[in-house]
């Protein structure tokens, strides 16, 4: 990082009042959700039960005679890997969003604006349209194929933001991935026209799931999440730059140019990967930076790690909502976001715009 952007403005020096009180509140946020969400379902597992098996687990210390044998694979097989899951797509969403807003200087920004989730899903559908089953991959053909059109669909959008102008300016990179994302949402829209028995499956996926992935669909994920989000933590100071705009993050020692590409691949490798393993989920990027805001301010060495921990208790709760609210039967996770998240989203844009007109 250079040393030039150190010196940044004042008002991103100003760190929040109780940083640890902060980091405390969201770190209890995100354990109790995970609890919530291994705890609820149609057998209900008390807290201290929950504990008790893991430490058995992990640790290897006796279990409690109290807790049935039988809530042990409950636990470990099936309502565990799912939360996990459910904390890893919410988080890295929730990073993407911050780090896409912070750089392209744009409060409705979020993890979907450059079209890398269209490509994501476009990749998706095209393994269930055409019933591909790599022989090296296997069931993690869809995944590990989403993945990748992702990545190559940012890499077209920054090579044609290159091609009509040398610097990268945001408005370019904005306006080709609107170009892209519509033609990934057509031709998404034309494998479903064409499809057959596999529609319900290209539907369900599209609207966003974590059930019955297990631990591998996490483990699938977890490289990808820590390699975005260490890049973004590590790019922090360069996004508080960015914030005062291209020529003030020049004047203070920022390598604009490749900054933008390093920040936008590690948050398109976020969205891509989480993309992949859950689906198409909204609002999770667009909302959860915005409510972080609230409480510690535009500084992105704090918003950043509280919105990983934020947007994953947040996806978490969705998720519990999603398998509850008219259990046996499961509601896509994403029309649960959207519908939390969208009022969500008009009350705190409604606030700021009459704020400033104030």
């Amino acid at each position: 990082m250079p040393k030039g952007s150190r010196n940044l403005p004042k008002p991103f020096t100003r760190m929040c009042s109780s940083k640890t009180l902060m980091y405390a509140l969201a770190v209890t946020t995100a354990v109790l959700s995970l609890l919530v969400g291994i705890s609820t379902g149609s057998l209900s597992i008390p807290f201290s039960s929950i504990i008790g098996i893991l430490a058995a687990e992990w640790f290897g210390v006796p279990l409690p005679s109290d807790i049935p044998a039988d809530w042990v694979p409950i636990v470990m097989a099936i309502r565990l890997p799912r939360v996990a899951l459910a904390f890893l797509v919410g988080a890295s969403l929730a990073m993407a969003g911050a780090a896409f807003q912070g750089l392209l200087k744009n409060a409705l920004a979020d993890p979907y604006t450059l079209g890398v989730s269209s490509g994501a899903s476009v990749g998706a559908v095209l393994v269930i349209f055409l019933g591909w089953q790599w022989p090296l991959f296997g069931t993690f053909t869809l995944p590990v194929v989403s993945i990748l059109f992702g990545m190559a669909t940012l890499a077209a959008v920054l090579a044609f933001t290159r091609a009509v102008e040398r610097q990268l300016s945001v408005e370019t990179i904005i306006l080709a991935g609107i170009i892209f994302g519509a033609f990934f949402s057509a031709l998404i829209s034309l494998m479903i026209a064409l499809t057959g028995e596999e529609l319900r499956q290209i539907i369900s996926w599209l609207m966003g799931s974590v059930a019955m992935r297990g631990w591998k669909y996490s483990g699938l994920l977890l490289p990808f999440f820590l390699i975005g989000a260490v890049v973004l933590i590590a790019n922090a100071r360069e996004l508080n730059a960015f914030a005062f705009g291209e020529a003030a993050a020049l004047h203070v020692g920022v390598d604009v140019t490749r900054r933008k590409v390093i920040i936008l691949t590690a948050a398109a490798l976020l969205t891509g990967a989480a993309v992949s393993v859950s689906g198409t989920i909204g609002f999770v990027g667009l909302v959860v930076p915005h409510m972080v805001r609230l409480v510690c301010g535009p500084n992105y060495r704090v918003l950043l790690p509280l919105s990983l921990l934020y947007g994953g208790a947040f996806l978490v709760l969705a998720d519990v909502a999603a398998r509850t609210i008219i259990e046996p039967r499961e509601l896509p996770i994403g029309v649960i976001t959207s519908l939390i998240g969208a009022p969500l989203f008009a009350v705190l844009f409604f606030r700021k715009t009459r704020r400033k007109m104030g």
